[in-house]
């Protein structure tokens, strides 16, 4: 196996791993979504980031609502130009719950590694909840919101 072979098993395998407990069916179907906005993070892309969002997404920053698409990618463009450049994403999945066949509840934990950070700080840990529609064929984000596990 060449070393490109290798290293895109190696990926893939890690990618894989994930999807926890949900790595098929509609639960894994559902926590692509989550994961692809995991994969927009880590290459700290907002156009890749607000696209995972249907046109009227919400998410939830701090004390701040942001109510579309546009709003979305507007932020995390100015966030991924600063604070959270060069930062990853890392949640794990808690539960997905298939609420009916066309939206679905992710809870997920973990938080925001740091540029160059190897673990997540406590203080930094939280409890994400993702509302995932069926939109046009595809899982996509309705709203995003995150709540501080250890205040």
């Amino acid at each position: 196996m060449t070393r490109e072979a290798a290293s895109l098993v190696a990926g893939a395998k890690q990618w894989a791993s994930y999807y926890g407990d949900y790595p098929n069916g509609e639960e894994g179907a559902v926590l692509t979504a989550p994961l692809r906005i995991r994969a927009a993070w880590a290459a700290n892309d907002a156009e890749a980031f607000a696209h995972m969002f249907i046109e009227n997404g919400s998410m939830l920053v701090g004390d701040r609502q942001l109510m579309n698409r546009d709003e979305i990618r507007s932020y995390m463009a100015e966030a991924f130009g600063g604070a959270y450049k060069g930062s990853r994403l890392t949640e794990e999945p808690r539960e997905i719950r298939l609420l009916t066949g066309s939206v679905a509840v992710a809870i997920m934990e973990g938080g925001i590694l740091r540029a160059g950070a190897d673990s997540l700080a406590a203080a930094d840990e939280v409890r994400a909840m993702w509302v995932v529609v069926r939109h046009e064929g595809d899982w996509r984000i309705a709203s995003y919101q995150t709540s501080p596990i250890k205040g």
